[in-house]
């Protein structure tokens, strides 16, 4: 099979690949992800994605990879979005806003295909429901330092599973990579998995 760069520091999205049984390599994009937070939840995702695949592509002049894979999860309660936060002040923010309802998840995922000079870009909608979280519950959390680099403040494959009563959608989304749709994006773009 082909390798696949990877535009992302994600340990999560590793893990997948090499559960997907994909060769590949990691190059973590340095972009803004703060652009354009006016877009509606799911174009964001996408062109934050696809903002990270073009910007391997751009390092990579003179070399033409085949195949370049970005991701972005963000959260998104009644219209606002939570992407990583930026202290533990901005975590407990949106935990206690997050806590006892619903809220949605949205990853975008962008392939580049360097054979057809193309991208393709699509999004997954998941629905996390937290049950009602107390406070020193939510310092316990806080504690720990998951929130780090998570979208939303948390991560569902970690301890703030305990927080989680019902999920509607893809779990693989939700903790960063759709797994189904980035497989069948694999096969509609020409990759030769298994081959």
């Amino acid at each position: 099979m082909e390798s696949i760069i990877l535009a992302s520091g994600s340990l999560r999205r590793q893990e997948y690949f090499k559960l997907l049984g994909l060769p590949f390599s990691v190059m973590p994009p340095l972009i803004d992800e703060d652009l354009n937070r006016h877009l509606p939840p799911r174009q964001l995702t996408g062109e934050l994605a696809v903002k990270k695949v073009q910007k391997i592509a751009g390092l990579m002049k003179g070399i033409t990879p085949h195949w370049i894979c970005g991701a972005d999860t963000i959260i998104s309660v009644d219209g606002d979005i939570f992407g990583k936060p930026k202290d533990r002040d901005d975590a407990k923010r949106m935990l206690t806003r997050l806590q006892g309802r619903e809220h949605e998840v949205i990853t975008g995922i962008a392939l580049y295909n360097g054979r057809k000079q193309s991208v393709d870009c699509r999004s997954v909608v998941s629905t996390v429901t937290f049950v009602p979280v107390p406070e020193a519950e939510i310092e316990w959390y806080l504690d720990t330092g998951e929130w780090q680099g998570a979208a939303g403040a948390y991560r569902i494959q970690g301890l703030a599973a305990c927080f989680v009563a019902g999920i509607k959608g893809s779990p693989s989304a939700i903790a960063g990579l759709p797994m189904h749709e980035f497989y069948v994006m694999l096969k509609e773009n020409g990759y030769n998995y298994g081959g």
